[in-house]
């Protein structure tokens, strides 16, 4: 079994009494950092991140997976991480969306509904000469290169 789908594993044993919390990304570094992303259909706090950091970090020692030094970090994704999981969009409608499409083109809209095979968005649209209006988008999931929640100063 590789390191990756031994911490997978841990991590999922320690949050099976939670299915409200989910992993994002299991990130391995130069083999001397292991970072975590975890997140929850309401959030996670700082407490479920400690708790699956000691036990993940308690078995990492104790089955000596690592032959030296090494980091673990266990954390919750930033405005600065992509959303990659249908459930990530499903607590993120309402919210703003910043999108790079697979063409390079880049868009952005409040996320209205999602699932496994596209997203729909409220787009504003400008039309030369005319106020911008808001209009809904369907955008096909294998479309898009790149989402992240946008931030607005409104």
């Amino acid at each position: 079994m590789s390191v990756e789908k031994r911490i997978r594993a841990l991590i999922e044993e320690k949050i099976e009494d939670r299915p409200d919390l989910f992993i994002v990304d299991i990130k391995i570094v130069n083999n001397k950092s292991v970072i975590i992303l975890l997140d929850g259909d309401e959030g996670i706090g700082i407490h479920d991140c400690a708790t699956v950091s000691r036990h993940v970090g308690f078995h990492l020692e104790e089955e000596n997976l690592f032959d030296k030094e090494y980091n673990l970090e266990v954390g919750s994704p930033g405005l600065d991480v992509p959303l990659t999981l249908s459930r990530q969009l499903q607590k993120n409608i309402g919210r703003l969306l910043e999108i790079k499409l697979t063409d390079g083109k880049k868009t952005e809209g409040n996320l209205i509904s999602a699932n496994e095979q596209e997203i729909v968005i409220n787009e504003q649209v400008k039309e030369k000469g005319k106020k911008a209006k808001q209009a809904e988008r369907i955008i096909n999931r294998s479309e898009i290169a790149e989402m992240k929640v946008g931030v607005s100063f409104k």
